[in-house]
């Protein structure tokens, strides 16, 4: 009797970049069970739950039925906001999910993390993984929480975990930063692909963006993973204006996350 090969649990399965993700995988041939808040999209055919990740007896009733062979955690809020707000969606979800991946014997996560990881690193060589974190913002902060969950869980338990860093996932380049941080559609599945498929990587980090010839990120940590994007925001160059906010948004790595209009508190009053 032929087994089965074990699904991937794709979490945030209805939103932008989930819904590209969830498709491309499917086109190469990985079984998908998507998990969101919000109902299937019309037309669905695939597997479909409907669950919390911040809510871990939820996330672990999905784990222990659905037994996946690897987590992908695109689920979170993709803006700034007070910071515990931040901390469910990115960390509580996270943990969540760890907790129940080592419960069910899960062995790998590929996590949706952000260039605002490190995006108040001042703007000047082409950036690798081995610098400190600089969060630009709460919603960084997240990001850098949920990578270092990543981190201890991978050598706590074992678990093959790898963060994307992504730029800006877009369907085509709108702003002169753009054209260094694009992550076209199709390299966002070759990257997830590649996450999920690459032998034994223990925790990794790379930078999810497309081969742009004004690159920002050192892509060197992806190809070692298997991650080859093919393509270039460059094609779109002429396409894209000059504006008055284009020298500000180059300051940082963050580009608008890092500039005094994202500054606020922590909590709200």
């Amino acid at each position: 009797m032929t087994r089965r090969p074990s699904p991937v649990l794709v979490t945030g399965a209805a939103g932008s970049i989930g819904r590209t993700v969830v498709a491309g995988l499917l086109e190469l041939g990985h079984e998908v069970v998507a998990l969101d808040l919000v109902e299937a999209p019309a037309g669905s055919s695939i597997p479909w739950r409907i669950a919390d990740c911040a809510d871990p007896q939820a996330v672990e009733q999905v784990i222990a039925e659905t037994r996946p062979g690897a987590v992908v955690h695109l689920a979170s809020i993709p803006r700034e906001a007070d910071l515990p707000t931040i901390l469910d969606s990115h960390v509580r979800t996270t943990a969540a999910l760890l907790d129940a991946m080592v419960a069910h014997g899960v062995g790998r996560i590929v996590l949706a993390s952000s260039n605002h990881a490190v995006g108040r690193t001042p703007r000047s060589e082409i950036l690798t993984t081995v610098v400190r974190p600089r969060p630009d913002t709460f919603y960084g902060v997240g990001k850098v929480a949920a990578e270092a969950l990543l981190s201890l869980y991978a050598d706590r338990h074992g678990i093959d975990a790898v963060a994307c860093r992504i730029g800006s996932f877009l369907e085509e380049p709108t702003s002169v930063r753009a054209l260094s941080t694009w992550l076209s559609p199709d390299d966002a599945v070759r990257m997830v692909h590649a996450a999920l498929t690459t032998p034994s990587p223990g925790y990794a980090v790379l930078y999810g963006i497309s081969a742009n010839t004004r690159a920002w990120w050192d892509l060197e940590p992806g190809r070692a993973l298997g991650y080859h994007p093919e393509d270039d925001a460059e094609v779109y160059a002429d396409r894209i204006g000059a504006r008055a906010q284009d020298d500000a948004e180059g300051r940082w790595v963050g580009g608008p996350f890092a500039l005094p209009e994202q500054v606020r508190p922590a909590f709200d009053r």
